[in-house]
């Protein structure tokens, strides 16, 4: 392992990574490095998490329309959204549901406290540098929710070759449009990015048997602002911070309807939301001496939404704002032993039009992972010790074996405990809560196999089982209770090929979620999904096409309700006229596939809603040199 470390380095456009007092903004630009497993730089192949990453450049070849199309790539994550891209989208990694995965931008947690959402579809892509998909449990390291695995959101960063202004705009179907700015730059001790993004389309109508009133196109408006600095006070001290604020408007479907108290009706809306998601980290990075380095952060982060109705004066109001203190050490013992260890504090409010009996909490943690590295074999073990001021305290524990088979193959066996918080609606919801709930736990067992097949193949396999207990589920008196539990046995494989100077990337995911109770599948979970992504550059000339499939699920956990399968194609293109310069299509759904991926009852019938149809895209960026 340490010589791939080594060969890896030794590729790098700096002499030494690690010794480099950027070391951060440099990683987030090569993709064999990850951050997110251990909350430190280490060599990709190094870690014991299934991951998958997406740097900069990948984001330019794919031209996601938004993170959650970036994420739909990545094996063993599926999304649901419902009605209209604003709305919320439920994010499955490994057969786990939204608000059991977590979600970080800059480490900072940006889920929202009420409902455990986390507005991943309100993150504009032009903003972000960086995202790292670590798949299965990592409570010992972050704790609450890192049940199916974790997001982690990087913003953009700055360099050290002087200014670098860029300029994006995009116009496309459904009346789309893209415009984003920003500027870059530094010297060798201090460096900076500077981005502002707007984004616009009128949408499409994501019904079909509805109100009247829910026949229109659901628009969406998202400003997008981000800031990153970084300063070097010495070799071994670092300071900077971090921000990104996204904010604007959403319309969508409610098929549904509004529930008059007065005449126990239900009456047509046509609803949209006023939204600000934003994040803020500082941070202090020092090496005490050589074989100790020590970071403190300090983070601030706010969901507010404000939901409207165009046809009555209903107004509801759902502020969430999260404070938060990370203390990490990396000590490294000798050749053969390195300990992370450290602290976590965050305190959670709720400002809302909806009383709530409890509107702040906080959790306090202290953790501590040992890493040791034999000629034969590796070890990791973890321990995390979480107190929270609703639910009392919690332990978890973690632990992984590599073995070498090879220099080319390594085999990991991992086994791992996490929990899941119950949410501030959970407990605190007037009429629909439960403040004796108790946190959802749950086991996960894992087989990796990493193979490098040839220098331009490499092979990647992950054979898990995870055991949730206390599953929280609403009973037969609209109140949440712990009684569900649930088994999820899966298979994941990744392949990244070049073959006659095409690249490509195959993603194969193969899960049985089932409740352990009634047998059935849990719902909105594909049991087979994959993605295909295939790039090639011909000087300035580049070509791509996405192929993504999924078989069929269920909208309902009595499994009565089914979706159907579906298969998308898509084509891509870029051309660089100059190097200034760079032209951008897109056609996304080429064949104009129908299909739904959540279904909603009205009148008593079960629909779908719509998925957007073919689309196009067609944007220019532009670089100036100065």
């Amino acid at each position: 392992m340490k010589r791939r470390l080594a060969l890896t380095l030794a590729l790098l456009p700096v002499p030494d990574l690690l010794a480099d007092t950027f070391e951060r903004d440099q990683a987030l630009k090569l993709p064999d490095i990850l951050i997110s497993a251990n909350r430190q730089v280490e060599a990709r192949n190094d870690s014991s998490a299934a991951n998958t990453i997406f740097t900069r450049d990948d984001i330019d070849r794919l031209q996601p329309a938004s993170v959650t199309d970036l994420l739909s790539r990545v094996p063993g994550v599926q999304v649901a959204p419902l009605g209209g891209r604003g709305s919320l989208p439920g994010i499955y990694i490994r057969g786990t549901k939204s608000a059991q995965s977590l979600v970080l931008v800059d480490g900072q947690r940006i889920g929202n406290a009420t409902s455990g959402d986390s507005n991943l579809q309100r993150l504009n892509i032009n903003q972000i540098e960086r995202v790292e998909v670590l798949r299965g449990s990592r409570s010992v390291i972050y704790g609450a929710d890192a049940v199916g695995g974790v997001i982690q959101i990087f913003t953009r960063r700055g360099n050290d070759q002087g200014l670098q202004p860029r300029l994006h705009l995009g116009a496309g179907s459904h009346q789309a449009w893209e415009r984003s700015v920003g500027l870059s730059g530094g010297d060798e001790q201090t460096r900076f990015n500077l981005g502002a993004s707007l984004d616009e389309t009128e949408g499409t109508n994501r019904t079909h048997e509805s109100y009247a009133s829910d026949r229109d196109d659901d628009a969406n408006r998202n400003q997008s602002f981000s800031l990153s600095l970084s300063h070097a006070a010495s070799d071994d001290l670092e300071v900077g911070l971090n921000l990104l604020d996204n904010r604007g408007k959403s319309e969508y479907d409610n098929p549904f309807g509004r529930f008059d108290p007065n005449t126990f009706e239900s009456l047509p809306q046509q609803p949209y939301s006023e939204f600000a998601v934003s994040s803020f980290s500082s941070y202090v990075d020092g090496r005490v001496n050589e074989a100790w380095k020590s970071r403190l952060e300090l983070s601030h982060s706010e969901n507010r939404e404000k939901t409207f109705d165009k046809l009555s004066e209903v107004r509801e109001v759902f502020n969430t704002y999260r404070d938060s203190v990370t203390w990490q050490n990396d000590v490294t013992l000798d050749e053969r032993n390195s300990l992370v260890l450290g602290g976590d504090w965050y305190e959670d409010r709720v400002n809302s039009s909806t009383p709530f009996d409890e509107d702040s909490r906080w959790n306090r943690a202290a953790f501590v992972q040992h890493r040791f590295q034999a000629d034969t074999f590796s070890t990791e073990l973890g321990l995390r010790r979480d107190q929270n001021q609703q639910f009392g305290g919690q332990n978890s524990w973690s632990g992984t074996l590599t073995l070498p088979v090879n220099p080319d193959n390594d085999v990991l066996l991992t086994y791992s405990e996490s929990f899941r918080a119950p949410t501030f609606n959970d407990l605190y919801y007037p009429d629909y809560s439960n403040p004796g709930l108790k946190p959802e736990t749950a086991k996960s067992y894992e087989l990796q196999w990493r193979s490098q097949l040839s220098d331009s193949a490499r092979l990647e396999a992950s054979l898990y089982r995870t055991d949730l207990e206390d599953a929280i589920i609403f009973g037969s008196n609209s109140r949440p209770q712990n009684v569900a539990s649930a088994r999820i046995n899966g298979f994941e494989t990744t392949l990244r090929q070049e073959l006659f100077g095409w690249q490509g990337n195959l993603g194969l995911a193969i899960i049985d979620p089932r409740d352990r109770d009634s047998g059935h599948t849990l719902a909105r979970r594909a049991r087979r999904t994959l993605s295909l992504d295939l790039d090639r550059q011909f000087d300035r000339l580049g070509l791509g096409a996405t192929w993504q499939a999924a078989s069929s699920s269920y909208d309902d956990e009595n499994n009565r309700n089914a979706l159907g399968g579906y298969a998308l194609f898509g084509l891509r293109g870029s051309w660089a006229p100059s190097r200034e310069v760079k032209l951008e299509m897109k056609v996304d759904n080429l064949l104009d596939k129908s299909y739904s991926r959540a279904l909603y009852s009205h009148d008593g019938g079960q629909y779908g809603y719509r998925e957007e149809g073919r689309a196009w895209l067609f944007g220019v960026t532009w670089t100036p040199s100065l």
